[in-house]
């Protein structure tokens, strides 16, 4: 018996074979979990693509977390599927525009694009709980995707100040949560080859101050170890943890230069 059987688990942000949600579905699924797959709307036929891999192909639908009418929407269109309750919920959304907001950009960033990346990175975790909170029952789990935003990172500009936004909402939701039995926690994963990691110009320096720091070392390919990490979270091995960030890096977060 897996470690989410009978389990119920909404996870979003199902792109490419090699997103982190991609992997997270797959663990989830071998762990027992019955998995439903949210992405945005002008993308679920490439997701519905995507996960036509799995043994299990889980359904798709569209959800746009930055449109309140779809948010609004959400719990009924659950229902109607078969969803009667969650059991877990992983946030795996994150926009900067790769030009205006990345890659040394930093100085020169419009509040338009600043905004567009904290409503879609951070205050989208917000959204997305409430949206989901009449289905999260007591032991519930909510878990998000950071990126080590204690310190900044060369080109990751705002995207590190909306994952720093990110964390401190992980742990209000955390507080506010916290009395209905429902966790929320985040996983800081280091530099994996996806889709995102992609768009950030110059996002290559990460992959080689990994591979000098790590003390276990860091394959940016494998996006097993990170998805096994929110599987864990979103089971209930947890079951007094919340408001807090697990490193999955090879350990970089615990080294100095």
């Amino acid at each position: 018996m897996g470690i989410l059987e009978n389990r119920q688990i909404l996870v979003t942000g199902v792109t490419t074979p090699e997103s982190i949600a991609y992997a997270v579905v797959r663990v989830a699924q071998q762990e027992g979990a019955r998995v439903i797959v949210a992405n945005l709307p002008r993308a679920v036929n490439i997701t519905r693509r995507v996960v036509a891999r799995l043994e299990t192909v889980p359904e798709v639908l569209g959800l746009d977390v930055t449109d309140d009418g779809q948010l609004g929407a959400l719990a009924d269109d659950l229902r109607e599927r078969g969803f009667a309750h969650l059991d877990g919920l992983v946030h795996a959304i994150a926009y900067a525009h790769p030009q205006r907001a990345l890659g040394g950009a930093f100085l020169q960033t419009e509040w338009d694009d600043v905004g567009l990346s904290l409503h879609t990175s951070a205050y989208s975790l917000k959204s997305l709980a409430m949206a989901c909170r009449p289905l999260l029952g007591r032991g519930s789990s909510i878990v998000g995707l950071t990126y080590d935003a204690g310190v900044s990172w060369p080109a990751y500009d705002w995207m590190g100040v909306s994952k720093a936004a990110l964390e401190s909402v992980s742990r209000y939701l955390a507080r506010y949560l916290g009395p209905d039995g429902v966790r929320c926690n985040l996983v800081s994963a280091g530099p994996l080859n996806t889709m995102s990691k992609k768009a950030i110009p110059g996002a290559d320096l990460f992959d080689d101050e990994w591979a000098r720091r790590a003390p276990l070392g860091w394959d940016p390919d494998d996006a097993g170890p990170t998805a096994k990490a929110v599987v864990a979270l979103l089971s209930d091995w947890f079951p007094a943890t919340t408001g807090q960030i697990v490193h999955v890096d090879g350990g970089v977060a615990s080294t100095g230069a």
